[in-house]
């Protein structure tokens, strides 16, 4: 099988509806993961993967895996408190291996970058992080940029909001599928009441591979996708519960029980500076990709809660 696209971070939220989506259109693709076995239960059978067992850390493997490939999807992260150093040295790792084929990087934003803004955020946004992890965000993306400008690689980086799906194993959602099926609180951060903007990856890959699609001119180019804005996460989990045929039950976690509990609980204390995004309302425009995919629908949101529920590793 040739392959043209390596995926780094494929059994991971983005990566996993990414990877889905090109077996879909039935593009063979190569998957650097950390374990196979597990890999292979995540994805179905299929000969349209390649999957190669190592570690994006190791720079000389992914330069091995890179020689011949147009695309690399950077779809690594790590748990909050791994991202220092562990991020940064992942991307040189993937810039060094971009460069010997000239190959598009492709890699997923986010909104950390600007902080806590009160206009929607555009593609020419200034960046004003307020967070150390905001200002990782940016440390990795000038990384990025610094090398396509230098003609080492081509850029598309693609800002998402928050995604829910199909694999999307985190703590903040996979508690809400996994406990809404079983008539459990659904949890939340500090304020259900204030509008939310959220994507479901499946929606976000096609975005992804239609960009890829297309022969980049540019150096950079970066598009937001906003997914929608949800009048609130209470009306959100309203629907996911009558979905999932049970009662809608909450669980809304203070923010002084947050600081508290992050005395005891590592990724607690990583998530306290981020709480500004869930006291207030941060959103994407998309109008520059709307205007370039007039035709693109996205999944009713019926389809998707339903589609989301049925995830395997929601029903243990």
């Amino acid at each position: 099988m040739n392959s043209d696209i390596l995926i780094l971070g494929g059994t991971g939220s983005i990566g996993y509806a990414f990877t889905m989506e090109l077996v879909a259109q039935k593009i063979p693709v190569t998957l650097l993961v950390r374990d196979i076995h597990k890999a292979q239960q995540i994805f179905d059978q299929t000969p349209l993967i390649e999957f190669v067992e190592g570690d994006v850390q190791n720079g000389a493997l992914l330069k091995t895996l890179a020689q011949d490939k147009k695309v690399i999807f950077h779809g690594i992260n790590y748990s909050y408190e791994a991202w220092k150093g562990n991020m940064q040295q992942a991307t040189q790792n993937v810039i060094e291996a971009a460069n010997l084929n000239k190959a598009q990087i492709i890699f997923p934003g986010n909104i950390y970058n600007y902080g806590l803004v009160q206009t929607p955020i555009t593609e020419e946004s200034p960046e004003n992080p307020c967070a150390v992890k905001g200002q990782i965000r940016v440390e990795l993306e000038a990384m990025m940029r610094t090398a396509a400008q230098n003609n080492l690689c081509k850029l598309l980086i693609v800002r998402l909001p928050d995604f829910w799906g199909p694999n999307v194993m985190n703590e903040g959602v996979r508690p809400i599928f996994a406990n809404a099926l079983k008539g459990k609180p659904m949890r939340w951060l500090c304020n259900m009441d204030i509008p939310h903007q959220t994507v479901y990856t499946p929606d976000a890959a096609k975005i992804m591979v239609e960009l890829m699609k297309i022969k980049q001119v540019e150096e950079v180019s970066v598009y937001n996708y906003g997914g929608q804005v949800h009048k609130s996460m209470r009306t959100l989990f309203a629907k996911i519960a009558e979905q999932a045929g049970q009662p809608a039950k909450y669980q809304l976690m203070s923010k002084w029980m947050i600081n508290l509990l992050a005395i005891f609980i590592p990724v607690l204390k990583e998530i306290k500076e981020m709480i500004y995004l869930y006291e207030n309302t941060v959103v994407l425009n998309d109008d520059k990709l709307k205007k370039l995919f007039p035709e693109f629908k996205e999944t009713p949101l019926e389809e998707a809660i339903k589609t989301a529920l049925s995830w395997k590793g929601y029903q243990s």
